[in-house]
């Protein structure tokens, strides 16, 4: 399994987690042809290499160059300011993948909760300033874009250092940590540094305790890649930079610890259940499906079943208690043997490919090409998808021969 450990040393913001990825080796132009499926207008990005007490890093820097740029992105909002709602559809409506989309909104989904439990209203009247400025949401959704490209499956976050003094906010000035990012980092593991700095910003804290686990030290693995992301300033005493390892689990035989929810249903509609499903996936369900059953006096019913990780699976009951009629829901652990994956771009008749190989082992055991990809060329070709899957799933056979 391929994983990640942020070593927050220094903290931790947006832009050093762009900067890192940089570092450890994602192409910017890959990473800017994928952030332009967001259609905004009005910001540049760019990277250039720097040194922070003498080490090298990748500062990565999203300029702004129209006050308005998000208003290309929705036709109903041209304040500097956006709510929740606005977001989403900034996001929701691009080209990206699936898997990106719903991960970069369940981070400004968790801004906006803990924005709205600081200054006392809805997650949906909170207004993002800091967190919802142009140069945060490529931020947050160039990080998930990131992480996806990497074939990264777990993240793991070191404990984090906050710093110490004040910061100023649109409401004000503020003691570090800011009020959103100690929310943020409620439960976690904090580190002591006598730096008197803003070290961690929300976007930061948000988008590793949304999508990871945090960890005392670096887990197990094997090292394949490393980056420095570098922050804004320049200390002499700590370099100011967030590590990342980028590596494999020690073991060729993958298996975690999830659990599986389920209730029974007899009296929904199969439009809603279909909602529910979606609801699931938002949620961060690995899996989710449907299993026809007899209920009591006859009743054709449905169980309802999501497979979900322990970091998500309070969003997940809360799914089935808010949009389904049960009063009550099943669950226990279960443990999954999975094999270790990685992704590959390959060369095909159609052009460059990205398949999805799973391994036991070390042996190649299953392999598919990305779904969007065939979906992209078939719609490009006007051929049948179906025609795809074969001609390109008859080349992989060929290609995988020869590993």
């Amino acid at each position: 399994m391929k994983i990640i450990y942020f070593d927050c040393f220094s903290g931790i913001s947006g832009d050093m987690i762009l900067g890192a990825f940089v570092d450890a080796g994602l192409d910017i132009n890959l990473l800017k042809e994928q952030l332009a499926k967001l259609h905004l207008h009005g910001y540049e990005i760019s990277a250039e290499n720097v040194k922070r007490a003498g080490i090298k890093g990748t500062k990565v820097h999203v300029i702004i160059t129209h006050k308005d740029a998000h208003s290309h992105a929705t036709h109903h909002d041209h304040s500097t300011h956006l709510n929740l709602s606005g977001i989403k559809t900034i996001i929701e409506n691009s080209n990206l993948h699936q898997d990106i989309i719903r991960d970069s909104i369940r981070i400004f989904q968790r801004l906006a909760e803990v924005e709205a439990k600081v200054h006392n209203t809805s997650p949906e009247k909170v207004h993002f300033h800091e967190v919802g400025a142009i140069d945060s949401i490529v931020d947050i959704v160039g990080a998930v874009i990131a992480i996806k490209q990497l074939g990264i499956e777990k993240i793991y976050f070191s404990p984090i250092p906050t710093g110490h003094g004040y910061t100023k906010c649109e409401h004000g000035t503020f003691p570090v940590p800011a009020p959103a990012t100690a929310e943020l980092l409620n439960t976690q593991l904090l580190k002591s540094v006598d730096i008197e700095k803003e070290l961690t910003t929300p976007t930061g804290a948000a988008i590793i305790t949304t999508l990871g686990e945090g960890l005392r030290t670096t887990p197990e693995m094997r090292i394949l890649q490393i980056g420095y992301g570098a922050g804004g300033y320049d200390n002499p005493a700590v370099p100011n930079l967030l590590r990342i390892l980028i590596g494999e689990t020690i073991s060729h035989i993958a298996s975690d610890e999830m659990w599986l929810v389920e209730t029974n249903i007899d009296n929904m509609s199969g439009e809603v259940l279909g909602y529910v499903m979606d609801k699931l996936f938002e949620a961060g369900a690995v899996d989710a499906y449907f299993t026809p059953i007899q209920m009591k006096k006859g009743r054709p019913g449905i169980i309802i079943s999501a497979i979900v990780a322990e970091s998500n699976l309070s969003a997940v009951e809360l799914v089935l208690f808010n949009q389904t009629t049960t009063f009550g829901i099943r669950k226990y652990k279960v443990v999954r043997t999975i094999l270790t994956r990685e992704f590959k771009e390959v060369d095909s008749q159609f052009g460059k490919i990205k398949v999805k190989i799973g391994k036991y082992n070390g042996d190649i055991k299953s392999y598919s090409p990305e779904y969007e990809d065939c979906k992209r060329i078939a719609e490009e070709r006007g051929i049948p998808l179906k025609q795809v899957y074969s001609i390109i799933s008859k080349e992989l056979e060929n290609i995988m021969h020869l590993k």
